[in-house]
């Protein structure tokens, strides 16, 4: 009694008791707002899949072009400095590149809390304010692979304790249940799309994850869990992936050290995590589920030196059982 009097109560239809929803959408038009915030760093194919995903759950949808938004702070600091930053594509600095595309992720932020207050005086006559919801997943807040107070920045994370994999194998279940265009989703490259894209507008965004964090999302899936749920450390890890991975134990080991790199010197990230629902046991939400220190040595000078002991120990046997062979 008490959630369908919620239901009214959210949907605005308190003076009809006898209101029911005469499908899913219906219901989900009046309590899930979507927006895709573009700029001209944005796809074609990535703002028709969110207009489909719309489509198909019944959300009541926004699609904007945030670029003026993002103009006026450009402009802002030109004004003060007198210098007008720019993309490495077009002659900026890595300092500059950065700063460009931390600023459309932030102004994301800013505008999602903007209009999930504004949004329900349009669509139910300015009855209470919105939850946001955030999109970040394991992966990227391990690698730091995120931009602080970005659209990660919310009230509730739903994917917040996924790991990339299982986030795709949980789409593509979906997908082939009910909503193809998740199968799609899935199986797009992900990207960030805050840098200027080289291909042509309709192709999929030259920008892409895995590239920029110089490891794949599978093996950062074996980076967490082997750091949450067995414990392990930069030389633990690296003895496991021994067993598990047949690249040679050099390259195991570089993965290695450049995932603890990147994971130390991003950890601060993780104390502003938004809170997630905790799916998983390998959640590295460090306010609730996963406390550790957030100032690490970067450069694990202990731990790393002990690896390449071991890798050259390694090799050294290899090459010994090579010669023992020969002759």
């Amino acid at each position: 009694v008490m959630a369908s009097k919620d239901v009214l109560r959210i949907c605005g239809k308190q003076q009809n008791d006898d209101w029911v929803p005469s499908s899913p959408q219906e219901l989900a038009h009046y309590i899930l707002h979507t927006v895709f915030m573009g700029t001209d760093n944005s796809s074609v194919a990535t703002k028709s899949r969110a207009a489909r995903l719309s489509e198909n759950i019944g959300s009541y949808h926004v699609s904007l072009a945030m670029d003026n938004v993002v103009s006026a702070m450009i402009a802002l600091f030109t004004t003060v400095t007198g210098r007008t930053p720019s993309f490495t594509i077009q002659g900026g600095s890595m300092t500059q590149d950065l700063a460009l595309q931390n600023i459309q992720a932030r102004l994301r932020m800013v505008t999602a809390y903007f209009f999930a207050q504004l949004l329900p005086w349009i669509t139910s006559g300015g009855r209470g304010f919105l939850l946001v919801l955030g999109s970040a997943n394991v992966d990227e807040a391990l690698r730091g692979y995120m931009t602080k107070y970005d659209c990660s920045s919310a009230d509730l994370n739903p994917i917040g304790a996924i790991s990339k994999t299982d986030l795709k194998r949980m789409l593509c279940f979906l997908g082939k249940k009910k909503y193809p265009v998740l199968e799609e989703i899935a199986a797009a490259p992900p990207t960030a799309e805050l840098r200027p894209n080289s291909g042509e507008e309709d192709e999929e965004h030259s920008q892409l994850d895995e590239e920029e964090m110089g490891m794949t999302y599978d093996e950062l899936s074996w980076f967490g869990r082997l750091r949450k749920l067995s414990s392990c450390g930069p030389v633990t890890m690296y003895l496991h992936l021994c067993q598990k991975w047949t690249l040679s134990k050099r390259e195991i080991a570089k993965k290695v050290q450049r995932f603890f790199h990147y994971y130390s010197i991003n950890r601060h990230k993780l104390c502003t995590l938004t809170p997630s629902y905790h799916a998983e046991g390998y959640s590295p939400d460090d306010n609730r589920f996963d406390l550790r220190p957030f100032l690490y040595n970067f450069r694990w000078t202990r731990q790393f030196a002990k690896m390449n002991e071991l890798v050259e120990q390694a090799e050294q046997e290899e090459k010994d059982q090579l010669k023992a062979i020969s002759e």
